[in-house]
């Protein structure tokens, strides 16, 4: 049996530590750290990647540092897997695939947030 390798997680893995300056005031940060894979890890990361308007405010933060439970009362659900996204107050589950999805997916949303400030009056 052939084991794929995630071939951006090098990329990925690199990025630690990262800030990026974005349309002026914005910062993104990157914390990616490898893991022994867990059940709430399956991966083997420990990530973290936000994005921050110029008062450090959290607009976006895509991260797996704690366990969550989507919606309230007996419908609530929660996994195992800690993988989720905050956008603003909503927290929501990430279906983690590997590394090239997670920058894509959160490059995706920076860009949607930055564009609906630039529309702002």
């Amino acid at each position: 049996m052939k084991i794929e390798r995630d071939s951006c997680l090098d990329t990925l893995l690199l990025l630690d530590g990262e800030v990026f300056v974005v349309e002026g005031s914005f910062r993104v940060k990157f914390e990616v750290k490898k893991t022994p894979a867990t059940p709430e890890r399956p991966h083997g990361l420990d990530y973290s990647l936000t994005l921050h308007d110029g008062d450090g405010e959290r607009l976006l933060g895509f991260d797996n540092a704690h366990s969550i439970r989507e919606g309230g009362g007996p419908g609530a659900r929660t996994r195992i897997e800690y993988d989720h996204k905050h956008k603003g107050e909503r927290i929501r589950f990430y279906d983690y695939k590997d590394a090239m999805t997670l920058l894509t997916d959160f490059w995706t949303e920076v860009e949607r947030i930055l564009q609906e400030r630039n529309r702002e009056p």
